[in-house]
């Protein structure tokens, strides 16, 4: 009785552990707050963050493993007007240099160069230093953000090309 059991139940069971095993091997923990937020578990084509651990104002990093092991970095956080905001970790002009954005009260400061970014224009301005706006939405108290889009980043952190 218990091996007909196991033997009907053992594919549904090997298929959940692969689900929660995806689930949580693309996104990194929070180095800020060391969470882990995992892939939508519903729609495993995005990424689901509450929108409430962004009130404290800070950015918050992130990174997804694309499957040929190109880590794209990537912030979020509520700028000083309220709007919940995302960018990847890198621009059009220092991404080569690999180092990324810090935060300094309400900028994002460029690590390579020293550029200075309102808080309030990310998302907003594109190109030259300024963080490269990320495509988010905001639904039902989540922050969501599709894979392809995060997957357009690629070209910032594949560092491996010429």
């Amino acid at each position: 009785m218990i091996k007909k059991f196991l033997i009907k139940t053992f594919p549904l069971m090997a298929i959940a552990i692969m689900l929660i095993l995806a689930s949580t091997n693309n996104v990194k923990a929070d180095p800020i707050n060391n969470r882990k937020v995992p892939l939508n578990v519903k729609n495993p084509k995005e990424v689901v963050y509450p929108v409430n651990i962004f009130d404290d104002g800070k950015a918050h990093f992130f990174q997804y493993k694309t499957d040929d092991g190109v880590k794209i970095r990537y912030f979020i956080l509520k700028s000083s007007d309220g709007v919940i905001r995302a960018a990847f970790d890198a621009c059009d002009v220092c991404w080569r240099e690999g180092k990324g954005y810090l935060q300094k009260g309400d900028y994002m400061v460029c690590r390579n160069c020293g550029r200075r970014f309102p808080s309030t224009k990310i998302n907003i301005l594109s190109g030259g230093c300024n963080p490269a706006p990320l495509t988010r939405n905001i639904e039902g108290g989540n922050v969501v953000i599709k894979i392809d889009s995060i997957l357009e980043g690629k070209r910032y952190f594949n560092f491996t090309r010429g």
